[in-house]
């Protein structure tokens, strides 16, 4: 069944050649106990090597049931020392961070035995080398006989053809040493046993043959092969297999004998990952905020279609984060606080048109949870407290939006709370609006007949307050072909014609929306404007004015050209013939419904040139985009200085591979002897990095989550937001992932490494 051709074997160092075997010729019998006897150095456990699969011949020919090696790859060297061969070792070569059962199983996992039948195969090898009761043992619970037995019942589990056993007893007292010699030659029976030894006395009396070598020749065969022929059985070997499950299994049981190194190790490696799932964790945490603040705050904020679009100075945006003064929050009192007026910048303008202004109104009132004009006409409002007359400034007066879905909520209810008071139900009511610190700007107060000097205002002394409206006829007094201000204010505001407003209620922005606190001024119905739009209209100054070609109040004469018309339209508009509104404001219902209205908008612009397209300002994504695109920018930088930790430990993942590979170098000859391929061998440090790597990020997920709790109280104190730092489990499973990824990159190289060691010097390092 084995034959032997002109083998030769040398090996060279440097300039050193030496020959090991020369020109060999043997056959061997199916069943027969065979001993290799020879001084040291004369070749007899390099031919064994040879026979075995481990090493490889220079020249010649080994032959196995009638196939020739000569064109055998590695993998089919692989499956012959798996499935054909079975080693018995002077030092056992037994793995020690597993235990007896499963180095016996070891071979037959290779070969894809399935679980069941492994267990048992090898516990019946356990059981005809009397072990079965230790099976459960590590192999340093046991003496050097028992360790011998087990790497037999290993040698004979996945009934192999030819038992190579190389000093098996060189390490055994006496005693022992006859046990395992009968054990050996019980298998000589029915296998083919090959010994070597230095005991002349030993193989004589087991051996049926014994074979002589020195300096690489053979020398004395007892029992040569003459005229016999054997029935040569078809030569079909079963390629072998590690599953990553069975690489895994070995690391892990390596590992747990270094728990201490591998828990700082993976420690060490998670630092990194703790560090971006910090930062991640902030960076999610603060997109919800941002998210909360967009859908309940900034949603409240209208789409604003003006001729005239206005960007927000620097001003407006450090009152809107409060850094004003120490004035309390939605406070109960009852009084109102002066507040300077904030200023705005004219950036760009629109044109409006009937068409555009149906196109509005025939909006989806689903979305929009109110509509407000801005419209240019003058209100013409005076006071009179303390004996005197003012001419009240409308700088801060604005209209209450309309809500056009009769069944929804509208922006008012919604945004805002009535805190004294009603909401106006007639024209001519009037609220006032107050800021979060119940501030409202000090011009207007003391226009309404109050003394700011006062440290607070009671809003019992608000409500009723009562002022006129003055219509054009008795605001304006002609002078010819010019107008101007009627100068008797008594007869304004006693006239029957004048409007009698009146203050009904005070609101204040909801504390769920920030933006909505941080305004104030006085609101007024639409149907108020619309009434004073109505009546100005027909009066003499507005007739007039729409008749000739100059301003009837300054005597400016308007131009022919465009900024003329303009001009004389404005004029008009001031005076209340009011075509078309200065600015539209569209509220929509919440943050989704916005992106519709936006759509809707744009839709209106696809079919418009440059010149009639309409321009508008969503202040809410302006703000939502600078918010995100800080964040983002951010979390970006610090994950770039949390990755250098990464890769710092990958490259020490890739050191601690390779310290394990040296420690291991003896497990990779033993299971290269047992038919694991070379990617078998990549794959037991892969799997080592794996459960490395795996570890690693569970750790640092796991700190993280820890560290999230004092974080987050941390963060609450700073500002007042709860529960900020949220590690996202998608994120979390992500960096788990990339944890793998890295470890497994890092231990590569020693990996491939190991895979590339010779068997046979592996199996000598101690």
């Amino acid at each position: 069944m084995l034959k032997l051709k002109n083998i030769c074997k040398s090996y060279k160092t440097g300039d050193f050649f030496q020959q090991v075997l020369k020109d060999v010729n043997l056959e061997f019998r199916k069943n027969e106990f065979v001993s290799i006897l020879g001084p040291s150095g004369s070749g007899k456990t390099t031919l064994l090597n040879i026979i075995g699969g481990l090493d490889r011949y220079d020249k010649g020919d080994l032959i196995i049931n009638g196939k020739s090696t000569k064109k055998f790859k590695d993998r089919d060297w692989d499956a012959y020392r798996n499935n054909c061969i079975g080693f018995v070792f002077q030092s056992y070569n037994l793995i020690s961070h597993i235990s007896i059962l499963a180095n016996v199983e070891l071979s037959m996992t290779l070969s894809g035995v399935s679980h069941k039948e492994r267990r048992e195969k090898a516990l019946e090898a356990l059981d005809k080398v009397g072990l079965k009761d230790h099976a459960s043992k590590k192999p340093n619970q046991l003496s050097g006989g028992q360790m011998q037995r087990v790497a037999i019942a290993r040698a004979i589990v996945n009934d192999p053809d030819i038992i190579l056993a190389d000093e098996p007893t060189g390490a055994l007292d006496s005693k022992t040493s006859k046990q395992i010699m009968d054990l050996i030659k019980e298998l000589s029976k029915d296998k083919l046993v090959i010994m070597v030894t230095h005991n002349a006395e030993l193989a004589k009396e087991y051996s049926t043959r014994i074979v002589e070598f020195r300096d690489g020749n053979l020398l004395n065969d007892s029992n040569p092969i003459t005229n016999e022929k054997e029935k040569n059985d078809k030569f079909d070997i079963k390629k072998t297999s590690m599953s990553f499950f069975t690489a895994l299994n070995l690391s892990f049981n390596n590992i747990i004998t270094k728990k201490g190194r591998t828990f700082l190790t993976a420690f060490a490696s998670s630092i990194g990952i703790i560090g971006i799932a910090l930062i991640l964790s902030l960076s999610n945490g603060f997109d919800i905020q941002i998210d909360i603040f967009e859908k309940e705050t900034l949603s409240s904020l209208p789409i604003m279609i003006s001729k005239t679009n206005m960007e927000m100075d620097e001003d407006i945006m450090l009152e809107m984060t409060g850094q004003n003064d120490e004035l309390e929050s939605y406070t109960d009192k009852e009084e109102i606080y002066p507040l300077e007026p904030i200023t705005e910048t004219i950036t760009h303008k629109n044109i409006f048109t009937d068409e555009y202004i149906d196109y509005i109104e025939n909006i989806n009132p689903k979305l929009v949870a109110g509509i407000s004009y801005y419209r240019a006409t003058a209100l013409n409002i005076l006071n009179y407290s303390n004996d005197k007359y003012n001419i009240i400034n409308t700088t801060n007066f604005s209209a209450i939006p309309v809500n056009i879905d009769k069944d929804g909520v509208s922006i008012v209810e919604s945004n805002y709370d009535i805190i004294y008071g009603n909401m106006p139900n007639e024209y001519n009511e009037l609220v006032i609006l107050v800021d979060s610190k119940n501030r409202l700007d000090s011009k207007l107060l003391e226009s309404l007949g109050f003394d700011t000097t006062q440290k607070t205002i009671s809003f019992e002394d608000l409500i009723n307050k009562e002022v006129k409206l003055v219509l054009n006829n008795d605001y304006y007094k002609s002078l010819g072909s010019y107008y101007t201000f009627n100068q008797d204010y008594s007869s304004m505001y006693n006239s029957d014609n004048a409007i009698t407003l009146k203050i009904v209620g005070i609101m204040r922005g909801k504390d769920s929306n920030k933006l909505t606190t941080s305004t104030s001024g006085m609101l007024y119905t639409n149907d108020l404007l619309n009434y004073v739009i109505e009546k100005n209209n027909e009066s003499d100054i507005v007739k007039t004015q729409k008749e000739v070609n100059y301003n009837v109040l300054t005597g400016e004469v308007f131009t022919s050209d465009e900024s003329g018309t303009e001009t004389k339209d404005n004029t008009l508009a001031y005076l209340g013939a009011d075509t078309y509104p200065m600015m539209i404001n569209i509220y929509p219902k919440d943050f989704d419904t916005k992106e519709e209205i936006i759509a809707y908008l744009d839709k209106y612009n696809d079919n418009q040139d440059d010149e009639h397209k309409i321009v508008y300002t969503d202040l809410a994504s302006t703000i939502s985009s600078l918010s995100s695109d800080i964040m983002n920018a951010i979390t970006v930088v610090l994950i770039a200085f949390s990755a250098i930790s990464l890769v710092v430990s990958s490259i020490m993942i890739g050191i601690i591979t390779y310290i394990s590979v040296l420690e291991r170098t003896k497990e990779i000859g033993i299971l290269r002897a047992l038919g694991a391929r070379k990617k078998d061998i990549t794959r037991v440090f892969n799997a080592e990095t794996f459960i490395i790597g795996l570890c690693s990020g569970l750790i640092g997920i796991i700190i993280t989550y820890v560290l999230l709790i004092p974080a987050n109280i941390i963060l609450e104190n700073i500002t007042d937001l709860a529960n900020v730092a949220r590690l996202n489990p998608i994120h979390a499973f992500i960096l788990i992932i990339i944890s793998l990824i890295l470890t497994l990159i890092g231990g590569f190289i020693p990996a491939t490494m190991a895979s590339k060691k010779d068997p046979v010097i592996a199996l000598r390092t101690e």
